[in-house]
Formats: structure tokens, sequence, C-alpha cells
């Protein structure tokens, strides 16, 4: 079940759980948006856009997040102020053409700049740490790479990759349900209201710590599933 915690210097961190191999949903993204506007709301953080990144899976969820906050949505710029970056995930963002460059502009910060990433690996740290993460995964296929499922033989296949414009998968997100998976009935319960009284508690060392890749994998001893 999802678990608002502190993450490494204080920063409230959404977990919806910590994956091996996960296949995502538009559920679970816009679930970690809603998530992400009570952490601001709780925060007192009042972003006037979202910024965009360059590789497909973040301008997606960026497009979806800029319909969920009510926030215009405009290409990334460093130095800009008072904006919301999106990643879907990090390492993915390395990937891009012009990636490197600007996981390096990240690394400072900005006023009122907000870091949020959706997916985030903690076997394969990524070089810069987001102010606020949804899930964490040992590898993960974005709702619109592509997911396996069985097909009418009962093998295993891939469907193929969804090739829409972003904008009407961004809606896909948009529309998706919100409600929250109930769990297996032993993690501890992760109502709203806890998350945002965690989130009022921190606000005021929240967004100070530096932005350097993490090298502890967290509270749990394997970094890797058996």
């Amino acid at each position: 079940m999802p678990a608002g915690r502190g993450g490494a210097r204080g920063w409230p961190r959404r977990q919806c759980g910590r994956y091996a191999w996960l296949q995502d949903s538009y559920d679970q993204c816009l679930q970690g948006l809603l998530r992400l506007k009570s952490l601001l709301d709780a925060a007192g953080v009042r972003p006037r856009s979202v910024s965009l990144l360059p590789d497909r899976s973040s301008r997606i969820l960026g497009l979806a997040a800029a319909d969920v906050l009510g926030l215009p949505a405009e290409p990334f710029a460093p130095g800009r102020e008072d904006t919301v970056v999106i990643a879907y995930d990090l390492n993915e963002l390395a990937a891009a053409d012009e990636g490197p460059e600007i996981l390096g502009q990240l690394q400072e910060r900005v006023p009122g700049q907000v870091l949020h990433e959706h997916a985030s690996s903690w076997t394969d740290t990524p070089v810069i740490t987001a102010d606020s993460v949804v899930l964490l995964h040992q590898a993960v296929v974005a709702p619109w790479d592509g997911q396996l499922r069985a097909g009418a033989d009962g093998e295993a296949e891939r469907t193929e990759a969804d090739e829409r414009p972003e904008a009407l998968i961004a809606a896909e997100i948009v529309g998706a349900d919100p409600s929250t998976a109930e769990g297996d009935g032993e993690s501890p319960a992760d109502p709203d209201g806890r998350f945002t009284e965690f989130v009022a508690a921190v606000r005021d060392t929240w967004l100070q710590g530096e932005r350097t890749g993490l090298k502890s994998t967290g509270p749990v001893p394997s970094n890797k599933f058996a």
C-alpha cells in the first residue's frame, strides 16, 4: 500500500511501493500527480508553471501534470523560478540527447523550483535526487511503451507501443481512476491526511538540501530481488 515517508535530508516523498519489475499504469500515474498536488498545497509551494523535460515519457507526464495542477506547460529552461519540473524517470532523461546537460542544470537549486520524479530506480540511482518521488523500481515499463499480456494461446506477448500524440496520452492519464489500491491488508494505511500532516511538519526544511545523487538504497539491506 502507498506509504508517505521522509526521504534523505528530510525531503517529502510519496512511495506507492518498491518494485523489482513493474508494469506501470495510467491510474498510478494519476495517483502520483494527485499526491504531488497535495504535497505542494501542504507545503505552501505555489508554482506558476510546469516545466517539460525533453524525453517522451516526461513530456507525457508533464502535460498531464499541467492539467492536474491547473498550470501552463513550458519547455524546461534552466534558471526558471517557481516551476515544477516533471520527470517520469531521471535515468530515461539521462539517455536523451540533452539529458546530461539538463541534469547538470538541475543539480543547482532555483528558488521555487520543485523536481518531481514518478519512477525512480533504487538499483541504479539517478545522478541527482528529486524532491518528490512516487515509486521505486528495479525495472519499469511505462503504460505507453507496450506491456506484456497473455495472448489468445496463453503465451506472453508484448503490446505495441502507443504512438499517439503526447497530449492524447496525457489526457488518458488525467481521465484515469484516481482511487488508490486497497493494498495487502498488512502494510500501514496511507490516507491523504497523514501524508499532508508529515509535509506540514517538514515544509520549512524541504527544498533546501542538495540534489546530489543518493548512494544509499534505503532501509532495506538488499538492493535487488532474488
